[in-house]
């Protein structure tokens, strides 16, 4: 295709694009996929998105391989779901099943993380950071380093099967597959020690759910992020759908400045000298060449619009080829929007003209409004920080100040007592200590209240007592059977009932759980 002037000095490539994916051309509910074929864009979002795409994936693919010091009875595996035990480490941190509302709470902080980001940018988890954007994104450079940029791959896809046709379509799907079995293979490693995972995947004798979880995996990301890629986006993700209650007047969107792009032409200097009134736009195209969804921005805002601002470097490539100032597609505020707009239209009385926002020497005026980073500081956007914020302290001060010994006791039902020979009570208890650090420790544990009652421990030969010293295995639930007795002539003492306390001397952590004595006659 041969580029057309639009200036005398400079040319602007114009592309036969069509948004096959926005919503006016797009059947109500379903229809087979038009292929789209996004050209690439060059510019500092499309940079950003780079290092996006880098640090997310570096994540994921190696964060299971970072090693983690805890002492000889503990993984050393930084990042692990340990299903088998029941624990999750984060590298210093640890979290046992009955401490899963850190786990709640880091659903809620993402939760309104994401307002938080949608309130002040809009889109833009979905524009850079969603796992679906991301291996589309890798997906279409394995794309186009096989088969070539927008141009090539629309010759390739519409041509004959041909040998070499074959051989880039062969090799393209095979990256794809093997992207999809990385995937699938990094998510695994993180339900067990990654290396030992890894030997005993490739030798053929890892658990059965773990081949099968690649194999989801696999087939899930070849799918989406290679098949169906804009249609999940479209039809799957209900997020588009939610975000507008996030979003208001003062949220940043990507937007088409109709106000100095309209009216629209590709021979904007033959229009000039005719005397008639044209935009900034060129029609050239370029914002739907790029548009890995398939939707044209100049038609407005659009649920399948991700704000990945891919048009925004395509379109200002275009403004610096012809001259013009770079913001025809920007971030903008619907409030800023509408300011120009109305300037534009002579609040609403006349068509758009947008020689009513420039001034003799042809810049804009001082009316006209251009974004300000102090309107993403308002009282929506300050109320989601201050929650979030509120939530990640609480989760820290929660973590910090928690103890890593705890008691856990369970009365005996059935029988719910014994009386003996001598006509003492005898009470029995199933408890249960957790040692929650990876090294063995003694605990006492003791009886508080109950002056005249005497504890035994089954299967231990500790004999009868108030107090005992046990040593409790590292990182281990250590369950022992207590018996707690009291003579016939102390009975009135459970009334009040007692406490079990258990105790670390080193470091003075201490748990205590209030027990109740059962005897006969007692109401229960």
């Amino acid at each position: 295709m041969q580029p057309q002037s639009v200036n005398q000095s400079q040319s602007v490539e114009l592309f036969e694009a069509e948004p096959v994916n926005a919503a006016r051309v797009r059947k109500p509910l379903y229809e087979k996929r038009r292929k789209i074929f996004p050209k690439r864009a060059e510019g500092q979002f499309r940079r950003f998105k780079w290092l996006v795409m880098l640090v997310t994936l570096g994540i994921y693919y190696l964060t299971p391989w970072i090693r983690w010091d805890r002492g000889a009875h503990a993984p050393d595996q930084a990042v692990l779901v340990d299903l088998a035990s029941r624990r999750f480490y984060f590298f210093f941190i640890e979290i046992w099943p009955q401490e899963f509302f850190f786990v709640a709470g880091l659903l809620v902080m993402a939760g309104f993380g994401l307002f938080l980001v949608t309130s002040a940018v809009g889109r833009a988890w979905c524009g850079y950071t969603c796992p679906q954007t991301v291996w589309v994104d890798l997906f279409l450079v394995v794309e186009r380093f096989i088969e070539g940029d927008r141009n090539a791959r629309m010759r390739l896809d519409a041509g004959p099967w041909t040998l070499d046709k074959i051989r880039k379509r062969i090799a393209k799907h095979a990256i794809w597959l093997v992207i999809g079995v990385a995937t699938g293979g990094a998510w695994i490693f993180y339900f067990a020690d990654a290396p030992s995972l890894l030997k005993s995947f490739v030798a053929l004798e890892a658990p059965p759910v773990a081949y099968i979880t690649v194999g989801v995996l696999t087939f899930t990301t070849y799918v989406f992020g290679g098949m169906m890629r804009e249609q999940v986006c479209t039809y799957m993700c209900p997020w588009p759908r939610i975000q507008a209650a996030m979003l208001d007047e003062n949220s940043l969107v990507v937007t088409y400045n109709d106000w100095r792009g309209e009216p629209r032409s590709r021979h904007a200097k033959k229009a000039a000298a005719a005397g008639e009134v044209v935009g900034d736009c060129v029609d050239c195209n370029a914002c739907v060449a790029v548009c890995p969804m398939g939707i044209d921005i100049r038609d407005g805002q659009q649920l399948e619009c991700i704000t990945c601002a891919l048009c925004i470097d395509a379109c200002d490539g275009v403004m610096d080829k012809l001259g013009r100032e770079r913001g025809l597609i920007s971030y903008a505020t619907l409030s800023d929007y509408a300011a120009n707009m109305a300037l534009a239209t002579d609040n609403g009385r006349a068509a758009i003209d947008p020689t009513r926002l420039r001034n003799v020497n042809g810049a804009f005026t001082d009316k006209v409004r251009h974004f300000n980073w102090r309107i993403v500081l308002r009282p929506r956007v300050l109320l989601y920080f201050g929650v979030w914020t509120l939530v990640g302290i609480a989760m820290l001060y929660a973590l910090m100040a928690r103890d890593r010994l705890e008691l856990n006791v369970l009365h005996d039902r059935n029988p719910q007592f014994v009386v003996e020979s001598d006509g003492s009570v005898r009470n029995g208890y199933m408890v249960k200590l957790l040692n929650m650090i990876p090294e063995q420790r003694n605990i006492t544990l003791s009886i508080d209240g109950m002056p005249s009652a005497r504890m035994r421990i089954a299967d231990q030969a500790t004999g009868d007592g108030r107090s005992f010293t046990i040593a409790v295995d590292p990182d281990k639930v250590t369950p022992l059977k207590v018996f707690v007795t009291l003579p016939k002539d102390s009975l009135a003492e459970a009334e009040d009932g007692f406490s079990l306390v258990v105790e670390d001397p080193s470091s003075h952590e201490r748990d205590i759980y209030q027990a109740n004595f059962n005897q006969p006659g007692a109401e229960r």
